[in-house]
């Protein structure tokens, strides 16, 4: 039986069945995709936003949570004068992002916790932390850790999805009885970091600059495809034949409820924010 506990803070769902291959990020993140109807793809917005930061300036760039690279790519072929390092502490997306990069000549990968990261006090000119801040339970020291690794005047952009996200899944599961308390006893898997707190945690360590949230909507357009997504998710609390089995999944959905097209929201939030000459008070 599933606890309360959210499994996107637990170390050992992170360092173990969330994160142990690139498969199962490589199905979530392929479904969303996907089903996607509106609202443009995160790395490309993230990359244009480390381009207006640092231009062509030969800088350290960090990747946080970097996962399977496909943002740390981006990054390194839109900045080609700087040095992007991939930081993840998963094994396995590491290794997938050092081979992502491997075309890439002033890119690397690090294997590393973003809570103490391998970086020298004021040495980077640019981190990134896209979709990885939900995953500690204290997202404020993981910002204060980037702020050591910043220069003064270095640039910090954050990524991170509303708390409500996908609530139109939860209640699908809950509907079709394999999960009843997915609508009232599932915490959010953004509980964490979030929309409606990324701002203040940020400047409590680092001087604001943009805010922009942006609505994305999917479209699953059957049970199957929307089951694909499901499977990856650690919040539901499925028997165990149907957890991180789509055809599975599907199959006991389409015995519930009408085979329909389904579709779920997410608001993006994406935050740029500086590092101080001198130290917030």
């Amino acid at each position: 039986m599933r606890t309360a506990a959210n499994p996107f803070t637990d170390p050992a769902q992170i360092t173990g069945a969330l994160y142990a291959s690139a498969d199962r990020i490589a199905q979530r993140t392929g479904a969303l995709l996907r089903a996607r109807v509106t609202g443009r793809h995160a790395g490309e917005v993230i990359a244009g936003l480390a381009h207006r930061a640092v231009g062509a300036n030969d800088v350290l760039v960090a990747d946080l949570g970097c996962g399977r690279g496909t943002t740390t790519r981006m990054l390194a072929d839109r900045l080609p004068a700087t040095r992007v390092v991939a930081v993840d502490l998963s094994a396995a997306l590491t290794a997938t992002s050092r081979r992502r990069l491997a075309q890439s000549p002033r890119a690397g990968t690090v294997r590393a916790d973003f809570h103490r990261l391998p970086f020298p006090d004021d040495s980077c000119g640019l981190v990134v932390a896209a979709f990885c801040l939900y995953h500690s339970p204290s997202p404020g020291s993981v910002i204060t850790e980037i702020t050591r690794c910043l220069r003064p005047g270095g640039t910090a952009i954050f990524a991170v999805k509303s708390a409500d996200s996908y609530t139109e899944l939860d209640q699908l599961v809950a509907v079709s009885g394999l999960d009843p308390a997915a609508t009232s006893r599932r915490p959010s898997l953004y509980q964490a970091a979030h929309s409606g707190n990324i701002t203040e945690l940020a400047a409590a360590s680092l001087s604001v600059r943009l805010v922009t949230h942006e609505t994305h909507r999917f479209i699953f357009p059957a049970l199957a495809n929307a089951a694909e997504y499901l499977a990856t998710s650690p919040k539901y609390d499925l028997p165990p034949a149907l957890a991180g089995n789509p055809a599975a999944l599907a199959t006991a959905l389409q015995q519930r409820v009408p085979d329909a097209p389904v579709t779920a929201t997410s608001v993006v939030t994406y935050l740029v924010a500086h590092r101080p000459a001198e130290a917030l008070p």
